[in-house]
Protein backbone atom coordinates (compact mmCIF):
# COMPACT_ATOMS: atom_id res chain seq x y z
CA UNK A 1 0.00 0.00 0.00
CA UNK A 2 1.62 3.55 -1.02
CA UNK A 3 0.92 6.01 1.22
CA UNK A 4 2.41 8.78 -0.43
CA UNK A 5 0.28 9.57 -3.54
CA UNK A 6 -1.03 13.10 -3.60
CA UNK A 7 -4.07 11.61 -5.19
CA UNK A 8 -4.70 9.16 -2.31
CA UNK A 9 -7.84 9.83 -0.08
CA UNK A 10 -7.36 11.54 3.47
CA UNK A 11 -9.60 9.01 5.85
CA UNK A 12 -11.65 10.08 8.55
CA UNK A 13 -13.43 8.51 11.42
CA UNK A 14 -15.52 9.10 14.36
CA UNK A 15 -18.00 6.97 16.32
CA UNK A 16 -20.90 7.87 14.54
CA UNK A 17 -22.14 11.27 12.77
CA UNK A 18 -19.99 14.06 14.96
CA UNK A 19 -17.21 13.99 12.74
CA UNK A 20 -18.60 15.49 9.69
CA UNK A 21 -18.34 18.86 11.50
CA UNK A 22 -14.07 17.78 10.79
CA UNK A 23 -15.11 17.21 7.28
CA UNK A 24 -16.96 19.77 6.85
CA UNK A 25 -13.74 22.17 8.32
CA UNK A 26 -11.36 19.73 5.93
CA UNK A 27 -13.44 20.34 2.61
CA UNK A 28 -13.46 24.67 3.55
CA UNK A 29 -9.52 24.45 3.32
CA UNK A 30 -8.71 21.17 1.50
CA UNK A 31 -11.26 21.19 -1.16
CA UNK A 32 -9.61 19.17 -3.86
CA UNK A 33 -9.24 16.52 -1.59
CA UNK A 34 -10.09 13.18 -1.90
CA UNK A 35 -12.20 12.23 1.52
CA UNK A 36 -13.27 8.94 2.91
CA UNK A 37 -15.06 9.37 5.90
CA UNK A 38 -16.18 6.09 8.22
CA UNK A 39 -18.92 6.63 10.93
CA UNK A 40 -19.30 3.61 13.39
CA UNK A 41 -23.11 3.60 13.94
CA UNK A 42 -23.77 0.52 14.87
CA UNK A 43 -21.96 0.87 18.82
CA UNK A 44 -21.95 4.76 18.28
CA UNK A 45 -21.54 6.36 21.97
CA UNK A 46 -18.07 5.43 22.59
CA UNK A 47 -18.17 8.16 25.15
CA UNK A 48 -19.87 5.77 27.28
CA UNK A 49 -17.45 2.56 26.71
CA UNK A 50 -14.49 1.50 28.33
CA UNK A 51 -10.86 2.59 27.29
CA UNK A 52 -10.12 -0.85 26.15
CA UNK A 53 -13.14 -1.24 23.84
CA UNK A 54 -12.66 1.98 22.39
CA UNK A 55 -9.28 1.00 21.47
CA UNK A 56 -10.38 -1.97 20.19
CA UNK A 57 -12.91 0.00 18.06
CA UNK A 58 -10.31 2.63 16.97
CA UNK A 59 -8.05 -0.14 15.42
CA UNK A 60 -10.72 -1.98 13.48
CA UNK A 61 -11.63 1.63 12.63
CA UNK A 62 -7.93 2.39 11.16
CA UNK A 63 -7.79 -0.57 9.39
CA UNK A 64 -11.30 -0.65 7.60
CA UNK A 65 -9.83 2.84 6.23
CA UNK A 66 -5.91 1.82 5.41
CA UNK A 67 -7.82 -0.50 2.93
CA UNK A 68 -9.07 2.13 1.27
CA UNK A 69 -5.47 3.28 0.61
CA UNK A 70 -5.65 6.78 2.64
CA UNK A 71 -2.73 9.19 3.02
CA UNK A 72 -2.99 9.47 6.33
CA UNK A 73 -5.90 8.97 8.75
CA UNK A 74 -8.14 11.77 11.14
CA UNK A 75 -9.74 10.80 14.41
CA UNK A 76 -12.74 13.04 14.25
CA UNK A 77 -13.64 11.97 17.61
CA UNK A 78 -12.54 13.21 21.26
CA UNK A 79 -13.15 10.12 22.67
CA UNK A 80 -11.06 8.53 20.87
CA UNK A 81 -8.28 11.08 20.72
CA UNK A 82 -8.08 11.18 24.27
CA UNK A 83 -7.93 7.05 24.56
CA UNK A 84 -6.74 5.34 22.11
CA UNK A 85 -4.33 7.50 19.57
CA UNK A 86 -1.08 6.57 21.12
CA UNK A 87 -2.04 2.77 20.30
CA UNK A 88 -3.32 3.84 16.55
CA UNK A 89 0.15 5.46 16.36
CA UNK A 90 2.61 2.96 17.57
CA UNK A 91 0.22 0.28 15.10
CA UNK A 92 0.23 1.81 12.28
CA UNK A 93 2.92 3.13 9.88
CA UNK A 94 0.79 6.39 8.82
CA UNK A 95 -0.17 10.03 10.10
CA UNK A 96 -2.90 10.14 12.71
CA UNK A 97 -3.70 13.36 13.79
CA UNK A 98 -6.31 13.55 16.12
CA UNK A 99 -8.50 16.28 18.24
CA UNK A 100 -6.78 16.70 21.16
CA UNK A 101 -3.34 18.38 20.12
CA UNK A 102 -4.87 21.07 17.64
CA UNK A 103 -7.86 22.19 19.61
CA UNK A 104 -5.63 22.57 23.22
CA UNK A 105 -2.66 24.04 21.42
CA UNK A 106 -5.44 26.94 19.49
CA UNK A 107 -7.08 27.27 22.64
CA UNK A 108 -3.77 28.26 24.05
CA UNK A 109 -2.97 31.00 21.86
CA UNK A 110 -6.72 32.32 22.13
CA UNK A 111 -6.64 32.90 26.11
CA UNK A 112 -5.56 35.76 27.54
CA UNK A 113 -5.82 35.15 31.14
CA UNK A 114 -5.14 31.75 31.09
CA UNK A 115 -8.38 30.44 32.32
CA UNK A 116 -9.70 27.67 30.01
CA UNK A 117 -13.27 25.47 29.68
CA UNK A 118 -13.46 22.20 28.26
CA UNK A 119 -16.39 20.40 27.53
CA UNK A 120 -16.83 16.56 26.02
CA UNK A 121 -18.36 13.27 26.55
CA UNK A 122 -18.06 11.36 30.12
CA UNK A 123 -14.78 9.64 28.73
CA UNK A 124 -12.94 12.61 27.52
CA UNK A 125 -13.57 14.67 30.57
CA UNK A 126 -12.73 11.18 32.65
CA UNK A 127 -9.53 11.05 30.85
CA UNK A 128 -8.62 14.46 31.45
CA UNK A 129 -7.28 14.26 28.17
CA UNK A 130 -7.60 18.05 27.29
CA UNK A 131 -5.89 19.55 30.60
CA UNK A 132 -3.31 16.72 30.53
CA UNK A 133 -2.10 18.31 27.13
CA UNK A 134 -3.07 21.56 28.46
CA UNK A 135 -1.24 21.56 31.45
CA UNK A 136 2.18 20.05 29.47
CA UNK A 137 2.08 23.05 26.95
CA UNK A 138 1.73 25.68 30.00
CA UNK A 139 1.66 24.26 33.72
CA UNK A 140 -0.01 28.29 34.80
CA UNK A 141 -3.04 27.43 33.12
CA UNK A 142 -6.04 26.80 35.07
CA UNK A 143 -8.50 24.18 33.87
CA UNK A 144 -12.17 23.55 33.96
CA UNK A 145 -14.17 20.39 32.58
CA UNK A 146 -17.75 19.68 32.53
CA UNK A 147 -19.09 16.40 30.65
CA UNK A 148 -21.90 17.67 28.60
CA UNK A 149 -23.51 14.12 26.81
CA UNK A 150 -27.15 15.63 26.49
CA UNK A 151 -25.43 18.39 23.92
CA UNK A 152 -25.02 14.90 21.55
CA UNK A 153 -28.65 13.77 21.01
CA UNK A 154 -29.73 17.79 20.94
CA UNK A 155 -27.22 18.22 18.18
CA UNK A 156 -28.47 14.79 16.19
CA UNK A 157 -32.27 15.74 16.66
CA UNK A 158 -31.77 19.43 15.19
CA UNK A 159 -32.68 21.35 18.10
CA UNK A 160 -29.93 24.02 17.57
CA UNK A 161 -32.23 26.73 18.55
CA UNK A 162 -34.38 25.41 20.71
CA UNK A 163 -35.64 26.67 24.52
CA UNK A 164 -34.25 23.29 25.67
CA UNK A 165 -31.06 23.13 24.46
CA UNK A 166 -30.83 26.51 26.27
CA UNK A 167 -31.86 25.21 29.25
CA UNK A 168 -29.66 22.46 29.07
CA UNK A 169 -26.38 24.40 28.29
CA UNK A 170 -27.12 27.22 31.41
CA UNK A 171 -27.10 24.33 33.52
CA UNK A 172 -24.08 22.70 31.94
CA UNK A 173 -21.75 25.96 31.46
CA UNK A 174 -22.84 27.97 34.67
CA UNK A 175 -19.71 26.55 36.50
CA UNK A 176 -17.49 27.49 33.65
CA UNK A 177 -18.73 30.85 32.88
CA UNK A 178 -18.72 31.52 36.94
CA UNK A 179 -15.15 30.39 36.65
CA UNK A 180 -13.74 33.00 34.63
CA UNK A 181 -13.08 31.60 31.80
CA UNK A 182 -12.08 33.29 28.69
CA UNK A 183 -11.82 30.35 25.91
CA UNK A 184 -14.11 27.20 25.86
CA UNK A 185 -13.07 23.93 23.93
CA UNK A 186 -15.64 22.73 22.22
CA UNK A 187 -14.72 19.05 22.99
CA UNK A 188 -16.84 17.13 21.27
CA UNK A 189 -17.35 16.88 17.15
CA UNK A 190 -20.94 17.60 18.21
CA UNK A 191 -20.81 20.11 20.02
CA UNK A 192 -19.75 22.99 16.80
CA UNK A 193 -23.65 22.35 15.83
CA UNK A 194 -24.21 24.34 18.89
CA UNK A 195 -22.39 27.08 18.75
CA UNK A 196 -24.29 29.41 18.65
CA UNK A 197 -26.47 28.13 21.59
CA UNK A 198 -23.19 28.08 23.40
CA UNK A 199 -21.99 30.86 22.87
CA UNK A 200 -24.85 33.24 23.23
CA UNK A 201 -25.24 30.80 26.89
CA UNK A 202 -21.25 31.33 27.41
CA UNK A 203 -21.09 35.13 27.18
CA UNK A 204 -17.97 36.59 25.43
CA UNK A 205 -15.53 33.54 25.76
CA UNK A 206 -13.67 32.32 22.72
CA UNK A 207 -15.13 29.11 21.72
CA UNK A 208 -12.28 26.60 20.11
CA UNK A 209 -13.30 24.13 17.14
CA UNK A 210 -11.05 21.58 17.38
CA UNK A 211 -11.72 20.33 13.94
CA UNK A 212 -11.18 24.02 12.41
CA UNK A 213 -7.67 23.37 14.60
CA UNK A 214 -7.29 20.13 12.61
CA UNK A 215 -8.43 20.93 9.81
CA UNK A 216 -5.61 23.80 9.56
CA UNK A 217 -2.96 20.99 11.18
CA UNK A 218 -3.63 18.75 8.59
CA UNK A 219 -3.07 21.23 5.66
CA UNK A 220 0.58 22.10 7.08
CA UNK A 221 0.97 18.69 7.24
CA UNK A 222 0.57 17.62 3.74
CA UNK A 223 2.25 20.60 2.32
CA UNK A 224 5.16 19.97 4.45
CA UNK A 225 5.82 16.94 3.15
CA UNK A 226 4.41 16.99 -0.84
CA UNK A 227 1.57 15.48 0.22
CA UNK A 228 -0.70 18.27 -0.36
CA UNK A 229 -3.89 17.16 -3.90
CA UNK A 230 -2.61 19.36 -6.34
CA UNK A 231 -5.63 18.57 -8.61
CA UNK A 232 -7.63 21.67 -9.90
CA UNK A 233 -11.45 19.65 -9.46
CA UNK A 234 -13.11 19.50 -6.00
CA UNK A 235 -12.24 16.09 -4.19
CA UNK A 236 -14.65 13.90 -3.96
CA UNK A 237 -16.51 12.31 -0.90
CA UNK A 238 -17.39 8.95 0.25
CA UNK A 239 -19.24 8.16 3.35
CA UNK A 240 -19.30 4.62 5.35
CA UNK A 241 -21.80 3.62 7.84
CA UNK A 242 -22.01 0.32 9.79
CA UNK A 243 -25.57 0.92 10.57
CA UNK A 244 -28.62 2.92 9.49
CA UNK A 245 -27.30 4.15 6.07
CA UNK A 246 -30.86 6.42 5.62
CA UNK A 247 -30.76 8.27 9.11
CA UNK A 248 -27.18 8.92 8.88
CA UNK A 249 -27.46 10.65 5.20
CA UNK A 250 -30.33 12.51 6.77
CA UNK A 251 -28.34 14.18 10.06
CA UNK A 252 -25.43 14.30 7.77
CA UNK A 253 -27.30 16.41 5.47
CA UNK A 254 -27.37 18.43 8.00
CA UNK A 255 -24.47 18.96 9.60
CA UNK A 256 -23.02 19.48 6.19
CA UNK A 257 -25.43 21.55 4.63
CA UNK A 258 -25.47 19.81 1.41
CA UNK A 259 -26.60 16.60 -0.01
CA UNK A 260 -24.56 13.60 -0.06
CA UNK A 261 -25.57 10.47 -2.37
CA UNK A 262 -22.65 7.78 -1.98
CA UNK A 263 -23.54 6.56 1.78
CA UNK A 264 -22.50 2.94 1.82
CA UNK A 265 -23.02 0.14 5.14
CA UNK A 266 -20.15 -1.78 5.97
CA UNK A 267 -20.61 -5.22 7.72
CA UNK A 268 -20.48 -5.05 11.42
CA UNK A 269 -18.80 -8.75 11.59
CA UNK A 270 -16.18 -7.98 8.46
CA UNK A 271 -15.46 -4.88 10.78
CA UNK A 272 -14.86 -6.55 14.09
CA UNK A 273 -12.90 -9.28 12.33
CA UNK A 274 -9.81 -6.71 11.76
CA UNK A 275 -8.76 -6.64 15.38
CA UNK A 276 -7.85 -10.36 14.45
CA UNK A 277 -6.70 -10.48 10.80
CA UNK A 278 -3.12 -9.25 10.42
CA UNK A 279 -2.36 -6.50 8.20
Amino acid sequence: MNFMEKSNPIGIFDSGIGGLTVVKQIANFLPNENLIYFGDTARVPYGTKSNSTVIEYAIQDTKFLLEKNVKMIIVACNTVSSVAIEHLRKEFKIPIIGMIDPGSEAALRATKNKRIGVIGTNATINNKAYSSRLKELDENLLIFEKACPLFVPLAEEGWLDHNATRLVAEEYLRELTESKIDTLILGCTHYPILSETIRNVAGKVKLIDSGIAAAKLVEQYLEGRGLKNTSHQLGYHEYYVSDIPQKFKDIAERFLGNKIDNVHKVDLEKLMNYSVKSE
